[in-house]
């Protein structure tokens, strides 16, 4: 089976993040990991992408899954037949909260042109 090309849109120390994160690794799929706490043009990118400010988002092979859990994205690469079911545990929860949870990032966003 051909590797899907992924950009995961992800916080670096986010519940729901990592659980994307052990999704990816336990397939052992490379993906890209954009930072969106720590880089708002990566922020700014999965939000014109996505249509929304929540994530983690993931795009699959040009397919946009936004505001997803690793539990949903095993699932969802499961029935589009990305991959094949594994029953290997994974290191972290897959579907766990951000210690953030509930704050909005105050920094705004520009796009210069």
């Amino acid at each position: 089976m051909e590797k899907p090309k992924i950009i995961a849109y992800l916080k670096p120390f986010c519940g729901w993040s990592q659980g994307v994160r052990a999704v990816l690794r336990k397939y052992d799929l490379p993906f890209e990991d954009r930072d969106i706490w720590n880089d708002p043009h990566q922020r700014l990118e999965m939000i014109q992408k996505s249509g929304q400010e929540l994530s983690p988002c993931v795009e699959v092979n040009g397919k946009m899954l936004a505001d997803i859990s690793g539990e949903e994205l095993e699932s969802w690469m499961i029935q589009t037949v990305v991959i094949t079911k594994d029953h290997a545990p994974v290191d972290v929860p897959l579907n766990a909260p951000c210690a953030d949870h509930g704050e909005v990032i105050s920094t705004p966003i520009t796009l210069k042109r």
